[in-house]
């Protein structure tokens, strides 16, 4: 699986909203994709280089980018930083091993200044895999409860049944409408 960075544009007035779709390889970011997209689960592969898909979700129209998530790619998620008003990190909640690197990547980004003033949605992706993590100890796992500079919601997901993504996204809608007034 990999990385997705999405450029979210809506119509908010004219402006243009810029939403980066983070997370470590195999999180369900390519899932999360296709349901948004077709409304439905698709066989996916891990990313090998990149998927460029457009999703719209009510007024909003998604440029979603989808590009491979190794450790060596990382680096060169900055160059996607410049304009983004909110970021949609994708935890894999079952892959507890990993869930001090995926903190580590997030405080990473949070860290940029290019993103001080991004909204945070959080995606507690695999809810319905056995032994994940609920929404309060991936929070914990992430020290989301830390942030104190910007506004942030996580949301249970499970991009294979569906459930919990529009959720996050109409918290995303409303909190970008509020930020722009």
């Amino acid at each position: 699986m990999g990385i997705w960075i999405s450029r979210l544009m809506s119509i908010f007035g004219d402006r243009e909203a810029r939403i980066l779709v983070l997370g470590l390889d195999n999180a369900g970011k390519t899932t999360i994709l296709y349901r948004l997209q077709v409304g439905e689960v698709v066989s996916t592969i891990p990313t090998i280089g990149f998927n460029v898909e457009t999703v719209s979700y009510k007024n909003i129209k998604f440029q979603v980018w989808d590009l491979g998530g190794q450790t060596s790619i990382r680096p060169y998620w900055r160059c996607y930083y410049p304009n983004t008003q909110a970021i949609i990190y994708v935890v894999d909640s079952s892959d507890t091993e990993r869930i001090g690197t995926s903190a580590e990547e997030f405080h990473a980004i949070l860290d940029e200044e290019e993103l001080r003033d991004a909204l945070i949605l959080v995606y507690a992706n695999k809810q319905d895999l056995p032994g994940a993590l609920n929404d309060a100890a991936v929070a914990e796992g992430l020290n989301l409860h830390s942030i104190k500079n910007r506004d942030w919601a996580i949301f249970k997901t499970s991009a294979i049944k569906g459930e919990g993504l529009f959720e996050g996204l109409d918290w995303l809608s409303n909190q970008l409408k509020t930020k722009k007034r």
